[in-house]
Parts: C-alpha cells; sequence; structure tokens
C-alpha cells in the first residue's frame, strides 16, 4: 500500500506541529483525519486550534473531523472515538501525540505538573489506544504510532528532566507491551526524532535560536506515512525485539528542510536527494522498531552503525553531524550514541 487514501486517522494533539503535520500529510492522500485536540478557542501563546487544522486538513485533500478531546479524561475519549466511528464508518490508524513536556529536575518539578505529564503522556497513549482498538481489530491495514523514544536506561536521559523521561518511556512501553499482545492484528510502532523538531513547544523551551537549529515537524510526517503505508502484521515491534531496524529511506526535499523560510547554518539541507534505501543491522536495547528520523529527511533504522555511517553519501554537513564509529566492544553491550541529540532536546 503506497497511499492512505480513505484511511481514517485518528490524531491526538493535531491541532499544531507535528500531529498537524501527519494530517496534512495523510490529507494530500486523501484520508481522513480525526482532529482530537483539546484547543477549540485561539490560545494567546499557541498557534492553531482543532478547527484551524480541520480547514487546512480539507484544503490539502482530505476529509476533516474536529472534536475537542482532552486525553486526561476517559468520557472525552471514548466520545470522541465514537464520534469518528459514527461519522467515517472506522479507524484504521491511531496516532498518540499528544503530550506534556518539562524539562526540569527532580526539586524543580512541581507534583501538578509530574502529575500532568503522567496523566497526558503514559495514561492517555493507554486509554486512547484501548478505546480505539475495537475499532483497529476491524480495519484492513491497522496501525498504531506513539510519538515516543526508545527505551534506553542511560542515566544521562533521567538526570536532568527525571519526571518528563518516566513518562515518555511509558508510551514506549504501551507499545512493546500492546505490539506483542495484539500480533499479527495490529502493527504498534514508535517514533522519535534525532533532532529537535520546530514545534511550539520547542519555542518556547529554546526560543528562536532552538528553532532555527531544528528541522521542521513535516520530517516526521514523511516518516510516519511511510510506516503506515507497510502491512500491519510484518511492521510491528515485537518481530525484531532486539533490534531497532533496518536501512535508510529517502523521504522528499521538503522535509529536509530546516525551516521553510531560513535554511540552517548548522545543518545541510540538501542531504536527502543523494539517500537510498539500504539493508543493514544494528543490535540495540530499546523497544523492538523504534524509528529514529534521521538529517537530511531519512528514517534511519541502522542495525550495523558501521555500515549505516557508510551510507551517508550526502555533504560532508551530514557526515560530519554523525558520532564515531563504535568499537566492537560498544556494540556487544549498548546501542552506541547515534540517539544523541542536539543539547537541550527532549
Amino acid at each position: 500500500m503506497s497511499s492512505l487514501k480513505d484511511k481514517t486517522l485518528f490524531i491526538t494533539g493535531a491541532s499544531r506541529g507535528i500531529g498537524k503535520a501527519i494530517a496534512l500529510r495523510a490529507a494530500r492522500d486523501g484520508a481522513n483525519v480525526v482532529v482530537a485536540a483539546k484547543t477549540a478557542e485561539p490560545h494567546p501563546k499557541l498557534p492553531g486550534t482543532i478547527y484551524s487544522a480541520a480547514e487546512e486538513i480539507e484544503a490539502a485533500g482530505g476529509k476533516a473531523l474536529p472534536i475537542v478531546v482532552d486525553v486526561r479524561f476517559e468520557e472525552q475519549v471514548r466520545a470522541g472515538v465514537a464520534k469518528a466511528v459514527e461519522t467515517f464508518g472506522g479507524i484504521d490508524i491511531l496516532v498518540n501525540n499528544a503530550s506534556a513536556i518539562s524539562l526540569t529536575g527532580t526539586l524543580a518539578t512541581p507534583m501538578k505538573r509530574y502529575d500532568l505529564m503522567h496523566t497526558v503522556n503514559g495514561r492517555g497513549t493507554f486509554l486512547c489506544s484501548q478505546a480505539c482498538l475495537p475499532h483497529l481489530l476491524k480495519a484492513d491495514n491497522p496501525h498504531v504510532l506513539n510519538l515516543s523514544p526508545p527505551l534506553n536506561m542511560e542515566s544521562k536521559w533521567f538526570r536532568n528532566h527525571c519526571a518528563y523521561t518516566m513518562a515518555k518511556f511509558i508510551m514506549s512501553m504501551c507499545v512493546l507491551g500492546m505490539a506483542d499482545e495484539f500480533k499479527g492484528k495490529v502493527a504498534f510502532n514508535a517514533l522519535w526524532p534525532r533532532t529537535t523538531i520546530a514545534t511550539a513547544a520547542i519555542e518556547m523551551i529554546g526560543g528562536d535560536p532552538m528553532m532555527k537549529r531544528s528541522r521542521t515537524p513535516e520530517i516526521m510526517a514523511d516518516a510516519a506515512h511511510a510506516i503506515f503505508c507497510r502491512p500491519h502484521a510484518e511492521h510491528t515491534a515485537p518481530l525484531h525485539s532486539s533490534l531497532v531496524g533496518c536501512g535508510w529511506m529517502s523521504s522528499s526535499p521538503t522535509s529536509a528542510r530546516n525551516r521553510d523560510d531560513e535554511p540552517s547554518a548548522t545543518l545541510d539541507n540538501s542531504a536527502s536527494a543523494d539517500l537510498r534505501v539500504r539493508r543493514t543491522s544494528w543490535r540495540s536495547v530499546s523497544v523492538g522498531r523504534v524509528y529514529l528520523v534521521g538529517l537530511g529527511g531519512c528514517i534511519v533504522r541502522p542495525r550495523t552503525y558501521a555500515r549505516a555511517r557508510a551510507l551517508c553519501v550526502g555533504p560532508a554537513a551530514l557526515r560530519a553531524l554523525l558520532p564515531p564509529e563504535p568499537t566492537d566492544h560498544d556494540r556487544s553491550i549498548r546501542p552506541h550514541p547515534v540517539l544523541r541529540r542536539l543539547p537541550g532536546a527532549p
């Protein structure tokens, strides 16, 4: 399958950022998109509402259903799912994108903020998955995609924002557990970027300097689209529970841009045209299939790091951003820090 035409996507947090980008990519195929988010009225600091997102989706060629859904509340989630099924006849894809973030240390994290992150990220993901699954099980090629990181237990991912990492890891654990529970019936995967993505959350955290160093959300949308177009029975986490995955996949030139209006001073924006599909292997202890969106608009799933690095046939700027090749000892005990992100990235 190469198109999402007439497929129905239920996307949480789709009024802006990565969620909206995934929605617009699906809309270009002629998909039905449920914009499940809580912003019904314009926010003083954040762009977009469920209604403005719906207008953009329909302008892109899809059908949209804006629904006010706060994933913290079970009644809103179940009512939203019921409305989606009533309108479009079912649900083919669930994207658990809604997330709360606070990159604060233990002493600087109020319990109210802790509870918000765990309720939205962990509980919200579980709830939306539970509510959509009866309908996903009836679909021809059902997928669930969580925007969450590899389950890397190195302390460096916890020490500066323990509460946030814990909350995001719950989303990844949902992938790991549910993929095995519904093996062969529904595909469960996670998607996480290697760099920061230019969203409202990043702008609030790092301002314009971090936005200039970030990729546009379209790189995530292209990666998600590629996952959704693959067979659910073959493309789910537990099939390779000890592996991150395989290959580089080229993407559209637009997704390789940092920002549409301003080229990056640190990242080359023309790399995607030089990359092609390859097959390699790299051992990892993270979630079965976590797709790392790499530089230059690529889905990066290397199994053998040395081979993956050799495939960087793009500009020297792209190769320079990759870490040194690991030793055999590194490969045998843990993933190489190819997962490292730019300073300040969540």
